[in-house]
């Protein structure tokens, strides 16, 4: 098992890992989930989907906007809110949209707060990861945002909304994280080759 002293080692070197891609494998790796998430049932009843656009070598969700758009559900993009106890609101992001980076450098929709879409009423919300387990323990990059906007899925039972999606390559699987208190569990990861139901949730 990964103790809470690897996680330094394992967040460095998988980071590592997924920036030593070249343009093209990351191209194709990330065109190979999105392909294999338009074919779930889970993404295509989904009407408010939140994705997020790629940094430090994460796989891009990207090609999966033209999709939304041309159906006409709402795609939205994770927003940094300090002021709200460093979680995350969610704003519908439209073709054309004026982006400006966050205080990491990652491109957030300008917009008013009142149009962000509470989380309790999301469908689907695909996560960046730098690594996970199959009992759905997701290690990020350690800001701890989607757990704490997220918290109250810990407090659920039955009705689960929204459906947490990893979205990571093959490599980045490790046998076990350590379990932390704060932490909300995915419901499934999807990679380049494969959809995996975390523990717990209905197999495909």
């Amino acid at each position: 098992m990964t103790t809470h002293g690897d996680k330094t080692e394992l967040r460095k070197r998988l980071r590592a890992r997924r920036r030593a891609l070249s343009e093209v494998e990351r191209f194709q790796r990330s065109h190979a989930i999105c392909e294999r998430l338009r074919r779930r049932s889970e993404f295509q009843r989904a009407r408010r989907i939140v994705l997020y656009l790629p940094n430090d070598g994460e796989v891009d969700p990207t090609p999966l906007l033209d999709a939304l758009w041309g159906a006409r559900r709402m795609a939205l993009l994770p927003v940094l809110r300090v002021l709200a106890g460093n979680r995350l609101a969610f704003h519908p992001y439209r073709p054309g949209d004026i982006l400006a980076p966050n205080r990491y450098g990652i491109p957030e929709p300008v917009a008013n707060p009142g149009e962000a879409v509470p989380p309790h009423t999301l469908d689907l919300v695909l996560l960046p990861l730098v690594a996970f387990d199959s009992q759905g323990r997701r290690l990020g990059m350690g800001g701890g945002f989607y757990d704490r906007t997220f918290a109250f899925l810990r407090q659920r039972r039955q009705w689960r909304r929204p459906l947490l999606i990893g979205v990571a390559y093959d490599f980045q699987e490790v046998p076990e994280l350590p379990a932390e208190p704060w932490d909300v569990p995915l419901h499934a990861v999807v990679t380049e080759t494969r959809w995996i139901p975390c523990a717990g949730e209905t197999p495909p």
